[in-house]
C-alpha cells in the first residue's frame, strides 16, 4: 500500500467523525431525543428538556466535552460503578504509554526506518508504506542498537505504569468491598448440586445439611424454583394493572367518539380509540392459595441460597469443599440480587462441566469459520494477487483513486462489517455455558470476543496476510516467531488503516447512538408508540476487546512501523471524552464485577509486550544483529518474571474477599447493632420474583357494575373515602376499560404468587 491509500482512508473517516460528532452535538439537544442521549440521568433525576425553539439547540457546541473532561473519578465511581473506572484507567494507561511510544517511534526510530537504505526516495504520497518500517533497514545495520534501547524503554515504563495502576485499582476494590456494609451477597451462599432425596423436598435437605455440619453460623435458606412459563404469565399480569394504575385520576370525556388516523406509510384509516362494549363481570370466588393442590413441589431445582449470621462465615463455607464427591453441595458467593441470570440456576450442576466443553469447541469452530473472510479481505491489499485471480479487474484497478479506496478503506470497512457478528456470537455462546450471574456472562462473552480478534485480526492477518497462498503457514510452529517478523512490519499498513475505521468511526457510531437513534425515531413517529425509557448497560464485551486489540497493535507495530503511533493515539484520546461521556449521561449500570476486567486487561498487555519482544528478536535476527537480538533475550524473562510477581502480589485480591476486610465489617455491625437488622433483610434480598408482590388497586372499581350491581355501558365508579367526602377530581373515568375483568385478574394474580412463592428455612432456634 502507498502512502496515498492510507491519506485516502485517512480522510474518509475523519470526515466521517466531524460530521458525527457535529449531528451529536446538534441531536442531543433535541427534546425528543433525550432519552437516547440522556437515558440514565433521565431515569434518575426524572427530568425533561424545554420543548421551545432555541437557535442554540441547531448549532454544533463542544460543550459535552468540556463537561466529560472535568468530570473527575469519584463522580464516575459513584455514577456508573467500578467496572466503569476500570475501563476509563484502561484508557489513561493506553494515553500515557503511547504518547512516550509516538514521540521516541515517531522522531527516533521513523526516521531511521526511511533512511535505512542508500536509495531514490520518491515523493511521499506515492512512496510505499513499507518505505517507514524496520524492513526498509540494512543488515547489519549498526542504528539496529536504536530499536533496542527503544524497545528497552516502551517495555520498562509500561511495566511502571501497569503496576500502579494494579495497585491503584486494588485499592479501590478494597473500598469498594468495605463500603458496600448491607450488600447481602456477603451475608450470601449459592449452593448447587443439592442431592435429590425420595423421602424429603430440597429445602428440607438443605436445612439438615446445614443445620448439622454448619450449626453455628446457618441462619436460613432459600430453595430456587424453576417456574419460568407461569412467571411470564405473571408478569404479563403485573403489567395489565400497571396500566390500570396509570389511568388514575384521569378523566376523559365520555361522549368521545372513534377517532381515525392517517397510517404513516400507506395511508390507509386506523382506529386508534375504540370504545369496547360493557360486559358484566362475574365476581369469582377467591381461590385458596394454601389448597395442597396448588403446591408445585417438582418445579424445585437443586440449587438453594443459604445465609449465614456473618460476612466471615459465608467466605469459609463458599470456599472449602463440602464433601468427598466435589459435584455435590458445591458452594459459591451468591452474585448480587439484580445480577443473577435466574434460568442458569436451574441447570444440573453436572451438565456445566459439558456445556463448556461444547461452547469452547463451537468458538473454535467459528474461529476457523471466520478464516474464510479474513483471508478473502487480505487478498483486496495485494493488487498483484488480485489482478492475478481475477482478471477482468485490470482495467478497474488501474485507476489510481479505485488503488487507493480498494488497498486503503474497503479492506478494513469488509473485515469491521464481519465483526459485528462475533459479539452476538460469543454472548450466546457464554450464555450456553450456565453462567450464574449477568457479570459473569458478559465477562466470558469478553474473554472470548477477545480471544477471537486478536487471533483473526492479529494472527490470521498476519500469518495468511503476507502470503495468502501459503494457508498452512502454522503447520511449523517453530518458524512462527520468525514467519511474524518477516511479516508483521508487512501488514502494518493494513493495521493503521484498521484502526481508522473501526477505531475513529466505532467512536463516532458509538457516541451518536445510531441503533437507538433510529428504534426512537420509528417508535415515535412511525409506530406511534408512548415513549420508553432507553436504559441500556455498558457493552464491555464489545468495547474492552476493542481496546485491548488497538493496545497489542499499538505495541507490535511501535518499534517495527511506528506509523500508526499516532493514529492510535488519537484514537485512545477521543475514546477517553466519548465514553466518559456515554457513562455520565446515556448507560446505567445494572450490575458491577467490581473491577474484574482489569486482570484481563493487564494479562492482555503483559502478552502484547512479550510478543512485541519475541516479534523484535525475530527482526534482529533477520537484520543479522546479534548485539540487539542477545539484548532482547533478557528483557523477555524479565517482563515474564514481573507478570509473576503481579499475579502474587495483587491477583488474589480479584479472586475473593481478604477475611480481614470482612471480619472488621462484622465487628462494627454488632457494635453498632446493625446484624440484626442485616440479618432480617435477608429474608426478602433473593426472593425469585419481586415483581409478584401485590400491587394494590386502592380506589379503582371495577366497569360494568355499580355497588348495586346495576352498571350501564361507559360508565365507572371510583369511590374514595376522604373524611367521608368524596372528590370528583379523582374519578376513574375511561371508555377502553370497559368490561375488564380487573378482580378475576387480582385474584389470579394473587394466587399465582403466592404459589410460586419459594419456600424459605426458618430461622433455627
Amino acid at each position: 500500500m502507498k502512502v496515498g491509500g492510507l491519506l485516502a482512508s485517512a480522510g474518509i473517516n475523519i470526515g466521517l467523525c466531524v460530521l458525527f460528532l457535529s449531528l451529536y452535538s446538534i441531536l442531543r439537544k433535541q427534546p425528543q431525543n433525550v432519552k437516547v442521549y440522556f437515558g440514565r440521568r433521565i431515569a434518575e433525576e426524572h427530568n425533561r428538556l424545554r420543548d421551545a425553539f432555541i437557535l442554540e439547540r441547531f448549532v454544533p457546541s463542544p460543550s459535552w466535552i468540556v463537561k466529560s473532561l472535568r468530570c473527575t473519578e469519584d463522580e464516575i465511581l459513584e455514577t456508573a460503578g467500578l467496572d466503569a473506572v476500570v475501563f476509563n484507567r484502561i484508557l489513561v494507561f493506553s494515553i500515557r504509554i503511547f504518547s512516550l511510544a509516538a514521540i521516541l517511534c515517531v522522531f527516533g526510530v521513523l526516521p531511521l526506518n526511511y533512511f535505512g537504505q542508500d536509495m531514490h526516495h520518491v515523493r511521499i504520497p506515492s512512496a510505499s508504506l513499507e518505505t517507514f518500517t524496520i524492513g526498509n533497514m540494512q543488515e547489519r545495520s549498526r542504528w539496529l542498537w536504536v530499536h533496542c534501547v527503544v524497545l528497552y524503554i516502551i517495555s520498562a515504563v509500561a511495566c511502571m505504569l501497569l503496576y500502579l495502576e494494579y495497585k491503584h485499582i486494588a485499592r479501590l476494590r478494597l473500598s469498594y468491598i468495605s463500603r458496600a456494609t448491607s450488600n447481602p451477597s456477603y451475608f450470601t451462599v449459592l449452593v448447587r448440586g443439592i442431592p435429590k432425596s425420595s423421602t424429603e423436598s430440597f429445602s428440607r435437605t438443605v436445612e439438615s445439611f446445614f443445620t448439622k455440619y454448619h450449626a453455628s453460623s446457618y441462619l436460613s435458606h432459600q430453595v430456587v424454583c424453576k417456574v419460568g412459563k407461569v412467571q411470564k404469565i405473571v408478569s404479563g399480569a403485573k403489567k395489565v394493572y400497571r396500566k390500570f394504575r396509570h389511568f388514575k385520576g384521569t378523566a376523559v370525556d365520555q361522549r368521545c367518539r372513534t377517532i381515525t388516523l392517517q397510517c404513516c406509510f400507506c395511508g390507509a384509516s386506523s382506529n386508534s380509540f375504540q370504545l369496547l362494549p360493557s360486559d358484566f363481570e362475574q365476581e369469582s370466588e377467591k381461590p385458596d392459595v394454601n389448597d395442597s393442590s396448588l403446591i408445585l413441589p417438582d418445579e424445585e431445582c437443586g440449587a438453594a441460597f443459604v445465609f449465614f449470621k456473618t460476612r466471615y462465615a459465608a467466605l469459609v463455607v463458599a470456599k472449602i469443599l463440602q464433601t468427598a464427591n466435589p459435584m455435590r453441595w458445591v458452594t459459591s458467593l451468591a452474585p448480587e440480587r439484580d445480577d443473577i441470570y435466574w434460568s442458569n440456576l436451574w441447570l444440573p450442576y453436572k451438565q456445566i462441566w459439558i456445556r463448556h466443553i461444547a461452547t469452547l469447541l463451537g468458538s473454535i469452530v467459528f474461529m476457523f469459520l471466520f478464516l474464510m473472510p479474513v483471508t478473502f479481505i487480505q487478498g483486496l491489499t495485494q493488487l498483484e494477487q488480485l489482478q492475478q485471480r481475477l482478471p477482468f479487474l485490470r482495467g478497474i484497478l488501474e485507476k489510481n483513486y479505485m488503488t487507493q479506496l480498494i488497498t486503503g478503506y474497503l479492506p478494513s470497512v469488509i473485515l469491521q462489517i464481519f465483526l459485528y457478528t462475533v459479539p452476538p456470537t460469543m454472548m450466546l455462546f457464554s450464555t450456553l455455558e450456565g453462567p450464574i450471574s449477568h457479570s459473569e456472562r458478559k465477562k466470558s462473552a469478553c474473554c472470548k470476543v477477545l480471544y477471537f480478534t486478536i487471533w483473526n485480526v492479529f494472527f490470521v492477518n498476519v500469518l495468511s496476510g503476507s502470503a495468502i497462498s501459503q494457508v498452512i503457514a502454522l503447520s511449523s510452529p517453530k518458524e512462527i516467531p520468525m514467519q511474524l517478523a518477516r511479516a508483521v512490519p508487512v501488514q502494518a499498513t493494513f493495521f493503521t488503516t484498521y484502526v481508522l475505521t473501526s477505531g475513529w468511526a466505532s467512536l463516532s457510531s458509538e457516541l451518536m447512538q445510531l441503533f437507538a437513534l433510529t428504534w426512537n425515531f420509528i417508535r415515535k413517529y412511525i409506530l406511534r408508540m408512548k415513549e420508553d425509557d432507553f436504559l441500556y448497560s455498558f457493552p464491555y464485551h464489545t468495547e474492552v476487546p476493542k481496546v485491548l486489540l488497538f493496545g497489542l497493535l499499538g505495541f507490535t507495530c511501535s518499534v517495527l512501523a511506528p506509523l500508526i503511533l499516532p493514529f492510535l493515539l488519537i484514537y485512545f484520546c477521543l475514546g477517553y471524552v466519548v465514553y466518559r461521556n456515554q457513562f455520565l449521561n446515556v448507560y446505567c449500570t445494572k450490575y458491577d464485577t467490581g473491577g474484574l476486567y482489569w486482570p484481563i486487561a493487564h494479562n492482555t498487555t503483559i502478552f502484547s509486550l512479550v510478543l512485541t519482544q519475541i516479534i523484535c528478536l525475530g527482526v534482529f535476527g533477520l537484520k543479522k544483529s546479534p548485539v540487539a537480538a542477545g539484548f532482547t533475550v533478557p528483557l523477555i524473562i524479565f517482563t515474564l518474571l514481573f507478570y509473576q510477581y503481579c499475579r502474587k502480589r495483587h491477583l488474589p485480591l480479584f479472586k475473593t474477599s481478604p477475611a480481614q476486610n470482612l471480619i472488621d465489617m462484622d465487628k462494627e455491625d454488632q457494635q453498632m447493632g446493625r446484624m440484626e437488622d442485616l440479618h432480617e433483610r435477608l429474608h426478602s434480598a433473593y426472593f425469585q420474583f419481586p415483581d409478584m408482590e401485590d400491587v394494590p388497586l386502592e380506589g379503582f372499581h371495577t366497569v360494568g357494575r355499580d355497588e348495586d350491581g346495576s352498571g350501564t355501558s361507559g360508565e365507572s365508579s371510583h369511590k374514595e373515602s376522604t373524611n367521608g367526602n368524596d372528590d370528583p377530581k379523582d374519578d376513574l373515568s375511561h371508555p377502553t376499560l370497559d368490561g375488564l375483568p380487573v378482580s378475576r385478574l387480582r385474584n389470579v394474580v394473587k394466587s399465582l404468587a403466592t404459589i410460586l412463592r419459594p419456600q424459605r428455612g426458618e430461622l433455627p432456634v
